[in-house]
């Protein structure tokens, strides 16, 4: 990671400028390519789903290692696509039930990307300070992570008399690459600029 202070930028991967202090992550190229879930996690969520009184099933425990065995955001019914790739008798209702109870776990995050789309987050175990940039060409989300950022949240929080619980920073964008080039390979599809 870039170290420095203040609100310089060094050249990040795709020619995206990254705050000094700041990361993207997943780094690039690396996106959708983890291992298994890690049995940490697996355990936290059994854990969780005990106390809870929620039974083990096959159906829940796919939906479980499809989630966890990414580190793309996803949708509900692209979950569903993936789970039915673990156990194909994975049901739409069951996906739509679990989902609320990971999040609930605090091991997933759902993320309300406005126009009634939202998507889940499963890099919050390992980066649970990360942040997202949206690009409202393509919908792609970046992920990024900047110390310099974590600590300005927390001074404007203190500054006005409170202690941060949760914090969050969206950033929703427009593509350079697109507008120059009009053409866009960032988000790993070629998106054209609308002809006008």
């Amino acid at each position: 990671m870039a170290g420095g202070a203040g609100g310089f930028s060094t050249p990040g991967p795709a020619g995206l400028d990254l705050p000094r202090g700041g990361t993207e992550y997943p780094p690039s190229g690396t996106q959708g390519v983890l291992p298994p879930m890690e049995e940490v996690v697996r355990n936290q969520i059994r854990e969780f789903l005990a106390g809870k009184g929620l039974r083990k099933t096959s159906q829940r425990d796919a939906i479980i290692e499809a989630a966890f065995s990414t580190d793309r955001h996803y949708t509900a019914d692209e979950l569903l696509d993936m789970a039915r790739g673990i156990e194909r008798t994975v049901s739409r209702a069951t996906v739509y039930r679990t989902l609320p109870i990971l999040v609930e776990s605090g091991l997933l995050r759902e993320l309300d990307l406005g126009q009634g789309r939202k998507v889940y987050d499963p890099n919050f175990v390992d980066h649970p300070h990360h942040n997202h940039l949206i690009c409202l060409d393509c919908q792609n989300i970046l992920e990024f992570e900047d110390l310099n950022m974590e600590l300005l949240e927390n001074c404007m929080a203190k500054r006005m008399g409170f202690t941060p619980a949760n914090k969050q920073v969206r950033i929703e964008a427009r593509c350079d690459e697109l507008k120059i080039n009009g053409v866009c390979r960032k988000s790993g599809r070629e998106v054209f600029a609308a002809a006008v």
